[in-house]
């Protein structure tokens, strides 16, 4: 017996995935460094975000975590496993503080060194030995950071911003200490006037002091700020964790015990008294209130809830007391599930950012080989050693790719942050081009047009009947039931005339309605009634050929009346759409209901094209049609049966109030449970994307007419340091103006 042998199919190796904290990183070649490195180890995939300081790695099973560390301490930075996110507020970062501290004394001793260099009548005999014992504390101990991470780098084979930095003041203060010791510039009764442009002067009477401290004063004033804006950018995502209660009031056997939130588990029952958070996500199991969600969701009404009503952890108690049975505890929370969300996102890297990385990462050589041909061809050109040391220090410090480093994910940092103050939670950086160039807008009707639920809607009544006693009788049978349309009926009625009586001898009649006893008449709800008066039967031609349900009542054999019943347009659904076409969005309205409901909803909101009857697995379909139409789809939705749908489309928004699988599959998940938000989130990406884009055009345009001026002799050094200071602290002030979106 003859066979054909058949290789088996490699076993896809299992991975895992570690969050790293990497340290010592001071500008965004550092971090293109270190994910270079780790990208060359076997099976590993890593991101690694300057602005967040963190790498996201993705590494085999047989590689150890420590092995990750190592290499990146290997690289000459620190890492490490993150520690748990604390609600507790965070201290201040010694990083901070230590810049704060050498910018103030460097700033203190730069001045005078920039005032006496730069204004002649103020030089005084042996000025320059002055200005020498301010301006070298200022270099050396002001600028000790530049000077170790350069040289941590060399050790390396490789440069950094603090390369050029370093480089830079130390050879302006080298040249000055020349100038001084060896040649005219220390003698008495020596002048020096400042210029913007170089050239025209005696090397051996040239010094560079105001340089060597005023940039390094400048630089450390840079990274102060931009170390502060850093941490305010991600100031949102720390005030979403310290949004949850610290302790919680437990039930006990009959007791309350207070224990922390940590300690709380699945099923435990907690009280939350009036103005407390509650602890945790769960189920009222007794009492009744309205609850403040504003921090999770923006929304700034109290929501009423009662027994058998969800809550959500963080938000607070505003009216009575509560019991509620915790159902999620920890990390699978809503909170912490959205600040997981959030985090993701800021960590993730927008495919602008990475064309900025490979650009910072070959950036600083390139400028160090420009330094040098720029010194060559003044020298060789002019012979004037003073103008090209000049030119050549000047391009080592303007040319610093910080701005380029940090155009994107302070962006993105205050963005996504932003966005989870206001109920938007965006999944990852490749969402925002998505919204730009969406043209459509599928909205499913259940759940998210419309609420979602069954009300009563309009009374008709035959002559001579009561509306009242016809509601009464009506909602009292129709409570026995659970039927969505009884309790539609029920419940309305109850809102509309208070109490209602209870029924007997309820009977349910499959597919038709149901009967029964009540206050000693034989009631029937339902289609059960052959014939009907003239009036009421236009009154239910009328309700059902507006696409509502009609429900007929009656009792002692006739027909009384006709209740029409429907799912509700939410209130805020006509403004959403409104807000979605000023937007340049056509709104499509796709529901498996029939044509003439799906008709008068669209009616009611403003929408003009209607997808009916369509089947939950054919909604995908709809989905790729409207694609392959040439448009670019954006699908909100809020069920099971949206998820493969809101996955295929180019654009995802799921509605918070919906399932799991819902949010799971969309690319932006609205928290509140209205759909103007999804108008909010589209208008909240595309203007993190515009602020993305004017960051990276300002960026490289710096760089790329700073770098000419300088080799040109056109910038004094001293300038080029305070402007590439200053690029820098305008990417991420201009980032941090996101922190204002309404």
């Amino acid at each position: 017996m003859t066979g054909t042998a058949t290789t088996a199919p490699a076993p896809i190796a299992a991975t895992s995935e570690v969050e790293l904290l990497i340290g010592g990183m001071t500008c965004a070649s550092c971090a293109a460094r270190v994910e270079k490195k780790l990208n060359r180890m076997a099976g590993v995939t890593a991101t690694v975000n300057y602005a967040t300081e963190k790498a996201k790695v993705t590494y085999p099973a047989d590689t150890e975590v420590a092995d990750l560390i190592a290499t990146v301490v290997k690289t000459g930075y620190t890492a490490e496993e993150p520690a748990p996110v604390s609600a507790e507020p965070a201290p201040e970062d010694p990083e901070l503080t230590s810049y704060r501290h050498r910018f103030t004394v460097s700033a203190l001793l730069a001045i005078p060194v920039i005032v006496l260099s730069m204004v002649p009548p103020l030089q005084f005999d042996n000025w320059q030995w002055l200005a020498l014992t301010l301006a070298a504390p200022a270099v050396i101990w002001g600028g000790w950071p530049f000077h170790k991470a350069a040289w941590t780098n060399l050790r390396h084979g490789a440069a950094t911003m603090d390369t050029l930095v370093s480089l830079g003041t130390l050879a302006a203060f080298g040249w000055s200490l020349w100038a001084l010791f060896f040649g005219d510039a220390g003698m008495p009764g020596m002048r020096e006037s400042f210029r913007l442009t170089v050239g025209g002067m005696d090397g051996a009477s040239t010094i560079y002091l105001e340089v060597a401290s005023g940039v390094v004063a400048f630089i450390l004033l840079g990274r102060y700020l931009e170390a502060r804006s850093k941490r305010s950018a991600g100031a949102a995502l720390r005030a979403l964790m310290e949004l949850g209660a610290k302790d919680v009031a437990v039930v006990r056997d009959g007791r309350e015990v207070r224990i922390p939130v940590a300690r709380l588990a699945v099923g435990d029952r907690f009280v939350v008294r009036p103005c407390e958070k509650v602890a945790t996500d769960g189920t009222v199991v007794e009492g009744s209130s309205a609850v403040d969600a504003s921090m999770l969701t923006g929304e700034s009404v109290p929501v009423d809830v009662t027994v058998g009503d969800t809550v959500t952890g963080a938000t607070i108690n505003a009216g009575g007391r509560l019991v509620v049975e915790a159902v999620r505890v920890g990390a699978d929370t809503q909170l912490a599930r959205m600040a997981k969300l959030v985090e993701d996102a800021q960590n993730g890297k927008a495919e602008v950012q990475r064309l900025a990385d490979r650009i910072s990462g070959v950036f600083v050589p390139a400028v160090i080989l420009i330094a040098v041909a720029t010194f060559g061809a003044w020298l060789g050109l002019t012979g004037d050693a003073v103008a090209a040391f000049t030119a050549a220090v000047a391009v080592l410090i303007i040319a610093c790719p910080c701005a380029l480093g940090l155009a994107t994910p302070t962006a993105l940092m205050v963005g996504t942050g932003r966005g989870a103050q206001l109920g938007i939670l965006i999944k990852g950086p490749e969402v925002l081009e998505s919204t730009r160039r969406v043209d459509t807008v599928v909205l499913d009707k259940t759940g998210t047009v419309t609420t979602g639920r069954m009300t009563l809607q309009k009374v008709y009544v035959a002559e001579g009947t009561d509306e009242t006693e016809l509601l009464r009788l009506a909602g009292a049978l129709e409570h026995a039931s659970e039927h969505p349309v009884a309790r539609a009926v029920a419940v309305g009625a109850e809102e509309r005339v208070g109490t209602l009586p209870p029924a007997e001898r309820f009977e349910n009649v499959p597919g038709r309605g149901a009967r029964g006893r009540v206050e000693g008449r034989e009631v029937a709800v339902g289609r059960l009634y052959e014939t009907l008066p003239e009036e009421l039967t236009r009154a239910k031609g009328e309700v059902e050929s507006s696409g509502r349900t009609a429900v007929v009542v009656g009792w002692d054999g006739a027909a009384r009346g006709v209740v029409a019943v429907a799912d509700a347009v939410k209130e805020t659904s006509a403004e959403a759409v409104r807000e979605l076409r000023a937007l340049g969005l056509t709104p499509v309205l796709l529901t498996g209901d029939n044509r003439a409901v799906a008709s008068t909803v669209a009616r009611a909101v403003g929408i003009a094209e209607v997808i009916a009857e369509v089947l939950p697995e054919d909604k995908v379909d709809v989905v790729r049609r409207l694609q392959r139409e040439g448009r670019t789809v954006a699908m909100v939705g809020d069920g099971v049966n949206d998820a493969a749908a809101l996955a295929t489309a180019d654009l995802g928004l799921a509605m918070g109030t919906g399932t799991d699988a819902a949010i799971e599959a969309s690319d932006l998940t609205l928290v509140r449970g209205d759909l103007r938000v999804a108008a909010d989130a589209i208008r909240l990406s595309r203007r993190t994307l515009s602020t993305i884009k004017g960051n990276l055009v300002w960026a490289f345009g710096y760089n790329v007419a700073a770098l000419p001026l300088a080799a040109a002799g056109l910038l004094n050094p001293m300038i080029a340091g305070a402007a590439m200071a200053f690029s820098s602290v305008f990417v991420v002030t201009n980032s941090l103006r996101l922190r204002t979106f309404r």
